[in-house]
Parts: C-alpha cells; structure tokens; sequence
C-alpha cells in the first residue's frame, strides 16, 4: 500500500470514528465562520440596500470601493486586524488578539464587501421589476429596497450562503490575528497548513475532506434555491 493510500485510509478512519481534535477543529471553524456571517449579514445586507438606492457626491467612487474590496487579499485583512488590536493599537484594550473573536473580526470584514456588492446587484434587478408599483404605494426608497430583499429571500440566502462559502475556506486573515494556537484559534484552513508542515498528513487529509464536504453542501443548497424559490429567484440572482 502507498503512502498516499495509507495516509487517505487513516484521514478516513478518523472522520469515521469522530477523532476528538479533528471535530474540535471543525466545531471551532463553523463557530468562527457563522458568527462571521452573521455580522456580516447585518452590515452587508443594509450596505448593499443603501448603495443600491442612495445618490450623492462620490457614490460612484463608494461603490467602486466596495467593488474593490472584493478583491483584498485576506493576508492584507489579517495585517489591517492585527494592527488595530495589538497591545499598540486603538483597538487593544479589548484583549481579543490571539482569539476566535479576533478572528470572527477578520473574516467579517471579508464577507462585507461581498455582502453587499452582491446584495446591491439584487436590489437594483428587484427594482427595476417593481420598483414603480413600490413607488405607488408610498415607499420610501431605502424602505423599498429592504422589501426587494424579503421578497427575494432566496436570492438573499444564495448571498449568504456564498460569504459563507469565502469565510470558512480563508487562511490567510485568520492565521495572522488567530496565531493558529492548539484547542484556541486552530481552524481548519490553518490546521491543514501545519499539519502538512508536520507531515501530519492523516490529519491535514481528513481535514481536507470535511471542508470539501462543508463547501460541496452550500454549493449543493445554492444549486437547488432556484429551483424552490420558482421563478422569482431565478429572474432576480
């Protein structure tokens, strides 16, 4: 038997007899990730709103920003974090380096921008269907781009479900601000990088294929949303 073989059969055995560490690691990644889109929800979701409807000086180069952003190296996000939460930094007194909250912290500023670049893009096609008929009735335009959302609430969760998707797969941001320390801030992005180091690769394998089944599931729920939210969701992703 190869190495290779060997090494899938013991990732295999691990995942099959619930190794403690490696659902700890899980555990912590899922806890991390969640809480991450969570405030990411409630900040992304109200940016996107806003941009989609607001118009004033410098609008365009604000949603170019958010544009932007959705291109930043998370390593960079991980620098931006650590610097404001350093012994040093403005954010210091709050103790948090070197903890998951750091790290929901990080991953949250990398789903925002996400967030709301795609839930701006939602609002405007709900608009452009009945933007007029919420008009009619009194709506204000914030307020008619916060019911484009509840109407396209599957569109709505394919968002979520893809921030989710980016959050749970980055390394870079959570490694930095995380430090990566044994049953604290190892996730499972991070774990994979050490223990692959190590030559641990059982671990680092089994690792590998929780993620891969995590990210397989969203993608697999996303890929049935149009198909149980009819045609409204499908004319407004």
């Amino acid at each position: 038997m190869s190495a290779i073989s060997e090494s899938f059969l013991l990732a295999l055995q691990l995942i099959a007899q619930a190794d403690a560490a490696l659902w700890q690691i899980v555990g912590l990644s899922l806890q991390v990730s969640l809480s991450a889109c969570a405030v990411g929800a409630v900040l992304g979701l109200w940016l996107g709103a806003w941009l989609a409807v607001a118009r004033f000086p410098g609008h365009r180069l604000l949603v170019w920003g958010v544009n932007t952003l959705l291109a930043l190296p998370s390593v960079v996000v991980g620098l931006l974090v650590y610097l404001m939460l350093s012994r040093s930094g403005p954010l210091g007194s709050w103790g948090i380096l070197f903890t998951p909250g750091a790290m929901v912290v990080a991953q949250s500023i990398l789903v925002v921008p996400l967030i709301a670049a795609l839930t701006r893009r939602v609002v405007l096609d709900g608009l452009r269907e009945g933007g007029d008929q919420l008009r009619s009735m009194g709506a204000g335009a914030l307020t008619a781009a916060l019911l484009v959302l509840l109407h396209a609430r599957f569109a709505v969760l394919t968002v979520l479900l893809t921030a989710f998707c980016r959050a749970i797969a980055e390394v870079g941001a959570v490694m930095v601000v995380g430090g990566n320390i044994d049953g604290l801030t190892r996730v499972m992005t991070t774990a994979i990088a050490l223990e692959t180091s190590k030559g641990d690769l059982p671990l680092a394998l089994a690792l590998g294929l929780v993620l891969l089944g995590v990210v397989g599931l969203i993608n697999g729920a996303i890929a049935l949303l149009p198909g149980r939210g009819g045609a409204e969701s499908e004319r407004v992703v």
